[in-house]
């Protein structure tokens, strides 16, 4: 799950837009009523962002250099070396990061949804966010993901796939990511696009 690179994306609005931004992929459904109006427009802005890269001609070309066995797991592995390549981006992930900071804050401050609230308190407490720029660091979180998924752990068997193909997935974020924050990156002056 990509937290990192979903709240540098939405850090130009309010805390309830990136409050929904943060825990989006704990939200099942369409209605989103029973969400203050600014948290599921953050929702709705995290799912055009996944929407993007998952349509994206750079993801459809990792895909299709992906081990076949995995392809179904890859955009869940992406997901998490996306945060590691943010991390790396300087003034993002740094000691004294105010994004970070702030995320941690409205993720301790407020309830997560069921799914995700077991994993809210570990992400805050052993500094995912920052950690992510650590690859190895990255590559555990992937493979603990796998072991909630239902069978063979498939996420941990494209770990040596993502280590061979470290320096072409570099280069395809340099590519994927100025155009995902052209597309859906909210400034502070430009808080109120529509989502």
């Amino acid at each position: 799950m990509n937290f990192l690179a979903h709240a540098w994306l939405a850090r130009g609005g309010g805390d309830d837009f990136l409050y929904g931004n943060l825990i989006a992929d704990g939200v099942k459904g369409s209605d989103l009523d029973g969400w203050p109006d600014e948290v599921a427009r953050g929702i709705r802005h995290h799912r055009r962002v996944d929407a993007f890269v998952d349509s994206h001609g750079v993801t459809r070309e990792i895909l299709a250099r992906s081990p076949r066995s995995g392809r179904r797991f890859v955009g869940i592995a992406l997901d998490l070396v996306w945060d590691h390549f943010v991390a790396l981006e300087p003034g993002i992930a740094e000691r004294d990061s105010p994004l970070v900071t702030r995320s941690y804050r409205l993720l301790v401050q407020r309830a997560a949804p069921a799914r995700l609230a077991p994993m809210m308190p570990l992400l805050v407490e052993q500094d995912w966010l920052r950690r992510y720029a650590d690859f190895a660091f990255t590559c555990r979180a992937i493979a603990g993901i796998g072991q909630r998924l239902s069978g063979p752990n498939r996420l941990l068997e494209l770990v040596p796939w993502l280590e061979a193909e470290y320096p072409l997935l570099r280069d395809d974020f340099q590519r994927l990511w100025p155009a995902v924050r052209e597309a859906l990156e909210v400034t502070p002056e430009s808080p109120r696009r529509r989502f």
